[in-house]
């Protein structure tokens, strides 16, 4: 039976059947599809959409051509001899896993937060298993269950040397964000997702609790987010989609931001 992903969200559902529901797009941060809730299998999304990969501030990104669901791309951080893929895509192609072979492969997987899970299950099958690493408190909101899922636990969790993942909430419970200490030419980068959003001006992040639905993250969660990534150096920042990044002076304007977003809450 085929694997099934969510037209509206991206997630992808085990081959049981068609799915009934999906229970990310059910829940308050997300929507059911004004259409109804609609999901594609796996050879269907492939015929309909293709991946394409290119430069984005010095990193590899991998997204769906055209778009699809919430339209995020994949980043590739490199880490020894391989790479770490940063937040993950519905799709895993043959020439996409192909040219990710080609520079080196894949070391681990990890996702900021449940929107962006994907096809992680076929990414991690296709470089042999690699640990893919998610929060424990967004356990209950994985919709393919994989061995190769790491469900760490507390505010951080070393990939190696370089490569950090820290637990902000905000978001998500379990919502991530990754630092990489080479990034940015050694000043270090910090790749966000969308749990600190980088405005469409390119000088300033944001938050949101959620975005389709317009509900702000409240004071005290941003603050929890200012504090965990107060102590990282870092002169870069990555968003969610092509070009949404800060390519300099990145932590100078994430404290900004909190002061900015807090006063406009306030």
């Amino acid at each position: 039976m085929p694997l099934w992903t969510c037209e509206t969200c991206g997630a992808q559902f085990p081959d049981s059947g068609t799915p009934i529901s999906c229970p990310i797009c059910e829940d308050e941060r997300q929507y059911v599809n004004w259409k109804g809730q609609a999901f594609l299998t796996r050879d269907a999304l492939a015929e309909r959409h293709r991946l394409l990969w290119r430069d984005d501030l010095g990193l590899t990104g991998i997204a769906l051509e055209p778009s699809f669901a919430i339209g995020q791309r994949a980043l590739l951080v490199p880490d020894g001899a391989g790479y770490v893929m940063w937040d993950c895509i519905p799709l895993a192609t043959p020439e996409a896993i192909a040219h990710v072979k080609s520079l080196g492969g894949l070391t681990a997987i990890a996702i900021s937060h449940p929107h962006y899970y994907g096809a992680l299950a076929d990414w991690s099958e296709a470089f042999d298993g690699v640990p893919v690493y998610l929060h424990a408190d967004d356990r209950r909101w994985v919709t393919r269950p994989h061995q190769s899922i790491v469900h760490w636990t507390g505010d951080q969790h070393r990939i190696s040397d370089d490569v950090l993942l820290l637990r902000t909430g905000g978001h998500f419970a379990g919502a991530t964000m990754l630092h990489d200490a080479r990034g940015a030419d050694g000043k270090g980068a910090l790749l966000t997702g969308d749990i600190a959003q980088v405005t469409m001006d390119r000088r300033f992040v944001s938050f949101m609790y959620s975005y389709p639905n317009y509900m702000p993250l409240n004071a005290a969660a941003v603050r929890r987010i200012a504090a965990a990534v107060e102590p990282l150096a870092f002169d870069r920042i990555y968003g969610a989609w092509w070009g949404r990044n800060i390519a300099s002076g990145a932590k100078a304007a994430f404290a900004t931001s909190v002061e900015r977003y807090i006063a406009a809450i306030a």
